[in-house]
């Protein structure tokens, strides 16, 4: 431990596995995903989600780097189980591939951040120009890509956990801002309605899939950052605990989205909810002519407050996903930390062009590849989306309670779990984490797997 590093305390580990969780999603897709599912029906289901089925595997990953101070791939060997580094370079995959996309649109956010307090509005009516201007929004990349390094380069409790102790907090603070100021807008209220109020009558098995993926995507399960960040906590810490705070923060800020969102929405739609739509089209295209609505000086303060929250949120997933391929190169080949650093990032950033130019600069990578029954190419972009998260982060999940329970074996699990935690033996805690990682997780996430999988590639709908 000495050497590698570790969080110098719970809250800090607790704010940077957060803050892995937290990222973009959290503030286009989930508040519409809301929308769709049935107001706070949606919630109470994404809620019990978050906790039946994400809560064990989170408290496993966990385990398994605390137990073995190791990374994905050294964590199984340190176990025994040479056999299983297989899952960890899967995982270390995935997140090299999401990471790769995620820092192009991490990059767009950034870029928005600075269009907004030069007060041009306009950008969003001129996106598909903005994201082909592939010099200007590559150097935005880049320099997000630079951001996250620096901050991996200076370690776990002097880089990421301080990292952490900033960001979270602040970007708590500016979603309370923005939603105290949206909640002020005319229709607001309408908006806030429409999110709150559940409408268990549009609760489909559609809406139930909806919220068990939501739940299980957005924690940043099944690629092997929380076996990394396990790996440098301490014994003493609570790890059923800290995984349940880690929970809470991830679908708290979540929630919070949505009462930020709404309002904008209300505002732009004088009231009409119906119909609306989230995602990268209402972030980029849309609510910059909000702003504009606002005044040249408000608007400007609002957008550029809005876009900076979503760098931030964007900053706390790329730290995590960089970490996750550096702590492997350090522990497994003994490499120097910074100059791993710099080099993964360069090599991600470089892997990432492909994505940057998919969203119309490129003919080649916009329409990269016709899926099975598909109506239409799918960009370079939305196929390593499709491969990176919806596929393997899954299939990761589904192979690490697996292993878990009946290669690991439970006790092993539950024996960690004690650890830091004596009076977890004999609860309906420990009783819990033991059916659900044997039996509920491995049957549910590989549901998901095989939906998403289907659903992605070959077209096929299950709803």
């Amino acid at each position: 431990m000495s050497t590698r590093g570790n969080f110098s305390s719970k809250l800090g580990f607790i704010l940077a596995a957060a803050g892995s969780a937290v990222g973009l999603g959290n503030i286009w897709k989930f508040p519409f995903e809301v929308a769709d599912g049935g107001g706070a029906a949606f919630v109470l289901i994404y809620l019990a989600f978050a906790f039946i089925l994400c809560f064990p595997v989170m408290v496993t990953e966990i385990a398994i780097g605390r137990k073995t101070q190791k990374n994905p791939v050294g964590a199984y060997a340190a176990l025994g189980f040479k056999n299983w580094k297989f899952l960890g370079l899967m995982g270390i995959l995935s997140g090299v591939l999401i990471l790769s996309f995620y820092n192009v649109v991490a990059g767009w956010a950034f870029g928005y951040f600075l269009e907004m307090v030069r007060g041009n509005f306009g950008i969003g009516e001129n996106f598909s120009q903005f994201t082909n201007d592939v010099i200007n929004v590559g150097l935005y990349g880049l320099v997000f890509m630079g951001v996250t390094a620096f901050i991996v380069s200076k370690g776990i409790s002097g880089g990421i956990e301080k990292a952490a102790k900033f960001l979270m907090p602040s970007l708590v603070i500016m979603i309370l801002l923005l939603t105290f100021y949206a909640s002020s807008l005319p229709n607001a209220m309408k908006g806030i309605s429409y999110y709150l109020i559940p409408e268990f009558s549009e609760v489909t098995p559609e809406v139930i899939y909806n919220a068990l993926g939501q739940a299980f995507f957005s924690l940043s399960l099944g690629m092997g950052a929380l076996i990394t960040y396990g790996s440098y906590i301490s014994k003493e810490d609570n790890i059923v605990s800290s995984a349940a705070y880690i929970t809470l923060t991830d679908v708290g800020i979540a929630f919070l989205a949505g009462l930020m969102m709404f309002p904008f929405v209300a505002y732009l739609t004088n009231g009409t909810m119906e119909g609306f739509t989230g995602g990268p089209g209402l972030i980029f295209v849309t609510l910059p002519g909000v702003f504009e609505s606002l005044g040249s000086t408000l608007g400007m303060i609002v957008g550029a407050l809005f876009f900076l929250l979503l760098s931030f949120a964007a900053l706390t997933s790329t730290v995590s996903l960089l970490e996750v391929p550096v702590t492997y190169v350090v522990d497994e080949f003994k490499a120097n930390r910074k100059t791993s650093v710099w080099i993964i990032a360069t090599l991600i950033f470089l892997l990432g062009v492909p994505s940057l130019i998919s969203n119309g600069y490129s003919e080649l990578f916009t329409n990269f590849i016709t899926y099975v029954g598909a109506s239409a190419p799918s960009s370079f972009m939305t196929f390593v989306e499709h491969v990176g998260s919806d596929t393997l982060l899954p299939l990761g999940g589904v192979l690490i309670t697996i292993f878990a329970a009946y290669v690991w074996k439970k006790n092993n699990l539950v024996e960690e779990l004690r650890v830091g935690n004596p009076n977890l033996e004999g609860t309906w805690k420990e009783k819990y984490i033991d059916f659900a990682v044997s039996y509920l997780c491995p049957i549910l996430l590989t549901l998901v797997f095989i939906f998403t999988f289907l659903g992605r590639f070959f077209g096929v709908n299950f709803f």
